[in-house]
């Protein structure tokens, strides 16, 4: 009797710090169970998204094809708010990543030009007598000979010159004779003096007065003797030129500007001017005249920089290197020029919006200097545009992705490239890397047995196969019915 009740009494007692045990078991994984319930509440793990902006996500933690992880989102936050993409601060510095302001800037730059060496046409003089005659006498006989205005040139004989001067000085004799005459013949002989005057004055040699029967020729400017035709003796005709004069205390440098950069010369821009000469000298002048004509073979525009040369260094058709600033003089908005990524269409810069995180902006672009480029619209004072590495953050999938959230400026699409698998027979290789094929139908582009000409990806693929092989092939359409040959080979059991 004992026994079995002491059993009885130890199994009740087991039996107790077992439930003991069990409800201490459940109250504590009740409150664990409560704990993590209420800190997963406070932070609850939604998705995990895509570091560079891409429309992708994931229940799990994953990486993308940069290798870069992806970034979990909690609830809560409003991550798909946020512009642009991000990338890891330990890629940022792989990459090199470098950013600079944008800041408002005076816009100086210059353009460097070929010139050459030009007289000045407004001052050029021509000597041509407008007489017959003969040259008697020389006083300037040597090319480069220095003239002044007034300073005898050349003697000459020309009798019709002598015969208009002496009816000159006989019509003014006779007027003066005339004086006490009645008023009708004062008239006509003033009339004669009058024609005697007009007549040399149009041979522009109104006020000679004879030596004899030679007249002086006299230098009817400044200048230094480029050219000198006449000769002691010879005889001139009307209009032959005998001298040419030119003042070279102002000279033209005319330099070539190419066609995409006369926008920026504007009439009275300094320019410097050096001659291979004068090494280390510079002369110093203004643009006066840009010409309206475009030369068709240079495709370049002519400047005409007006230089003072009162020393006479410079000499006309000497060869020059102008320097001509151009650009705006107020301030405006810039960047540096390695900033911008020029897709030909559109111009796009990176702005670098905190630690890690850029975004991509489109940007009207103005004026360029040597190193910055203005900005009309699409960016502030003082935002960050990168310059170092901006094309290696720019990747074909993921600025493009971050470009499709930007509302008017949509992300181009790529055209997914789907190749078409046929069989055929090589009708011709034409050697141009474009061939004639004869083809079975091709179910997935639903056509039937033709004849085609393709272009080849590679003409290498037909490189061992002869006209009349047979052969199997993939095409895929590389444009709007432009149809590529990708892949080529012979059949088994083909030539």
């Amino acid at each position: 009797m004992n026994t079995p009740v002491k059993l009885t009494l130890g199994t009740l007692l087991l039996a107790l710090v077992a439930a003991g045990s069990y409800w201490f078991g459940t109250q504590s994984q009740a409150e664990n169970s409560a704990m993590t319930t209420a800190d997963s509440n406070a932070r609850e793990l939604l998705y995990y998204r895509n570091p560079m902006g891409l429309p992708d996500t994931s229940p799990v933690p994953k990486k993308d094809s940069m290798g870069m992880d992806y970034i979990p989102v909690y609830a809560g936050e409003e991550t798909e708010d946020k512009e642009g993409f991000s990338v890891s601060a330990a890629k940022v510095q792989k990459l090199g990543v470098q950013s600079e302001a944008a800041a408002m800037r005076e816009l100086g730059r210059s353009l460097r030009l070929n010139a050459r060496i030009t007289t000045d046409e407004q001052r050029l003089t021509t000597i041509a007598p407008k007489f017959e005659g003969w040259v008697e006498k020389l006083y300037v006989n040597t090319t480069g000979q220095r003239v002044r205005k007034g300073e005898p040139l050349f003697e000459v004989y020309s009798p019709e010159l002598v015969s208009a001067l002496r009816e000159l000085e006989l019509a003014k004799h006779g007027l003066a004779e005339l004086k006490d005459a009645d008023a009708a013949a004062q008239q006509s002989m003033q009339r004669l003096v009058e024609a005697s005057t007009a007549r040399l004055k149009n041979w522009d040699v109104a006020g000679a007065q004879l030596n004899g029967d030679r007249v002086t020729y006299h230098a009817p400017a400044n200048g230094i003797v480029l050219e000198k035709m006449a000769v002691e003796g010879m005889r001139f005709m009307p209009g032959e030129k005998l001298y040419r004069i030119a003042d070279l205390s102002i000279l033209w440098a005319i330099a070539d500007v190419a066609e995409q950069d006369i926008g920026g010369i504007r009439l009275g821009s300094d320019a410097q001017v050096t001659v291979d000469a004068m090494p280390g000298r510079t002369f110093t002048g203004k643009v006066d005249f840009i010409y309206p004509t475009l030369n068709e073979m240079t495709r370049t525009v002519q400047v005409r920089i007006v230089l003072p040369n009162a020393g006479g260094a410079l000499k006309p058709a000497m060869y020059a290197h102008a320097q001509i600033a151009t650009g705006k003089l107020s301030k405006v908005l810039t960047i540096p020029t390695s900033a911008v990524i020029d897709s030909g269409t559109q111009q796009t810069v990176l702005v670098r919006l905190d630690e890690g995180r850029f975004a991509p902006r489109v940007v009207t672009l103005g004026q360029r200097s040597d190193d910055y480029v203005e900005v009309s619209d699409g960016l502030t004072e003082s935002e960050q545009v990168v310059t170092r590495a901006n094309f290696l953050l720019d990747s074909e999938s993921n600025l493009q992705a971050a470009f499709s959230g930007m509302g008017d400026t949509p992300a181009p699409q790529k055209t997914k490239t789907v190749g078409h698998s046929a069989t055929g027979v090589l009708e011709e290789d034409y050697g141009d890397g474009n061939v004639s094929i004869t083809h079975e139908p091709i179910p997935s582009l639903k056509w039937p047995s033709m004849t085609m000409d393709f272009a080849l990806a590679n003409p290498s693929l037909v490189a061992n196969i002869k006209p009349g092989s047979a052969i199997e092939f993939e095409v895929v359409e590389r444009g709007a019915g432009e149809w590529v040959v990708t892949k080529l080979q012979a059949q088994h059991g083909g030539h």
